[in-house]
């Protein structure tokens, strides 16, 4: 997979992260709710911490931390997707979590908060809130994982 292609993937899913992120600010209020099924409903959420709001209640430290790890996290796989070009899924999956770590560090750095807005929910259990950009990280890792598995031939 060319390394352009890569980072062309990686910025679909930040402005599509952006986009659905600013649409659900402009249209909900903040807890606001809105039932599409019996299982799923559009909600604004704000997250200040990291995955299930691990941290969020602390003082605001944990912005920059989070934010440096991310930034880290997107210097590494620009590394990794330049040295592995010839690894297809490999290269997808870095893509899609380089495209999410920065829509959520794009709403840390501005916000100091990643608004999340799809909300799962069953017989009164709700799933934590979250967003295309969680959603990206996700797959690529799953992605990642199954990538794992294949057997490369040297």
């Amino acid at each position: 997979m060319k390394f352009r292609t890569s980072l062309i993937l990686a910025l679909v899913i930040l402005i599509l992260d952006f986009v659905t992120k600013r649409w659900v600010e402009s249209e909900l209020i903040y807890g606001q709710q809105i039932p599409l099924t019996n299982f799923f409903n559009l909600v604004l959420a704000f997250n200040a911490g990291a995955a299930f709001s691990f941290l969020s209640d602390e003082s605001g430290w944990q912005r920059w931390l989070f934010s440096g790890i991310s930034i880290c996290a997107s210097v590494l796989i620009i590394y990794l997707l330049k040295k592995h070009f010839l690894e297809k899924l490999f290269c997808v999956s870095l893509s899609l979590i380089l495209g999410g770590a920065l829509g959520n560090l794009w709403d840390r750095i501005s916000l100091g908060y990643v608004v999340d807005f799809l909300d799962f929910h069953y017989g009164g259990y709700h799933w934590p809130a979250f967003n295309v950009a969680d959603s990206a990280i996700c797959v690529g890792a799953l992605l990642l994982i199954l990538e794992s598995f294949k057997h490369k031939e040297k």
